[in-house]
């Protein structure tokens, strides 16, 4: 038969040794927030199941019985044993509140959409370490010693993780009003080929990525090659030559929130729009997740409640 980790009787125990600590059972409940007669009760029923009476009761002082100074000793070890239990539990939680946390984004997001925030977020909390490493590569958690990545797309890439969505974004056609002004706005995907397009080269692929719309007349994909006139291997590069009116861009509408934003650049083909893709923080499943963890977690999740409603 399991024995309880931590009886009645003990914890009865506990009660007489602070009554006695106390001077009184009031003054021992207002210490523990509690009733004098829960007080009372817990060591009447140690002595009632016990057979054994531990204090003389009078109207105004409490007497310990030779019982009562031989348990007294043995109480207050217990007592100063829960005290440095409870010492040791405060400091553990301590410690998984301060310390490093290991992470990996990808690199444009990083960039463009925490490290804005980043340097606010830690001044509020020193205790937090940060290391950040950008890499838009699929990334080994357990091996790369991180505490959770950011990554976009499907779930299925990332076989025996948890997942938590952060948020969703679509990919956009776009440029600035200037350029569209200039140049006019193609009404569909096959139009394209008339405007300077600006491409991005994937380092992970080893190809410039394809630009993807579905019809809004019979929801069929169309996969659409740029012929780029600028090509960037740099997510932010790109961006930044788009900003410029420099011809017209396909990029996920994170990568531009403020301009959209302020209206510096617009979506075009937006009835083309592909469906949205959701941003993840994956972590290895089962495991416990430290204080300081989850501080920067809420942080970024926070940070990113207004990117649903972007575009």
């Amino acid at each position: 038969m399991a024995t309880p980790l931590f009886s009645s009787s003990l914890t009865q125990l506990l009660w007489f040794a602070r009554i006695v600590e106390a001077g009184s059972f009031a003054e021992a409940a207002r210490r523990a927030g509690t009733t004098t007669s829960a007080v009372s009760k817990a060591l009447s029923r140690f002595e009632s199941q016990h057979g054994v009476r531990l204090l003389h009761r009078t109207t105004h002082a409490l007497s310990l019985t030779e019982e009562g100074e031989r348990m007294l000793m043995l109480a207050r070890g217990l007592l100063e044993e829960v005290s440095q239990v409870e010492s040791a539990l405060s400091g553990i939680e301590g410690e998984g509140a301060s310390g490093r946390v290991r992470i990996s984004v990808p690199s444009s997001f990083g960039r463009a959409c925490i490290m804005p925030a980043l340097p606010a977020f830690l001044a509020a909390h020193p205790e937090i370490s940060l290391e950040m490493h950008f890499s838009d590569a699929m990334v080994d958690l357990a091996s790369g010693g991180f505490d959770f990545v950011i990554r976009s797309g499907p779930l299925e890439a990332w076989p025996g993780h948890s997942a938590r969505k952060l948020f969703s974004f679509p990919w956009v056609a776009c440029a600035t009003p200037g350029y569209l002004a200039q140049h006019g706005e193609p009404a569909t995907p096959f139009e394209l080929s008339a405007h300077s397009q600006i491409g991005f080269w994937n380092l992970n692929k080893g190809r410039a990525d394809a630009w993807r719309f579905r019809s809004p007349e019979d929801d069929r994909s169309v996969r659409w090659e740029p012929a780029s006139r600028y090509l960037f291997d740099d997510g932010q590069a790109a961006w930044q030559m788009i900003r410029a009116g420099c011809g017209i861009g396909w990029a996920p509408a994170w990568l531009g929130a403020s301009d959209f934003a302020s209206g510096e650049v617009v979506e075009i083909l937006k009835e083309w729009r592909t469906e949205r893709v959701n941003m993840w923080v994956l972590r290895l499943e089962r495991r416990l997740t430290p204080r300081r963890t989850q501080t920067v977690i809420d942080f970024l999740t926070g940070l990113f409640l207004p990117y649903e409603s972007l575009v």
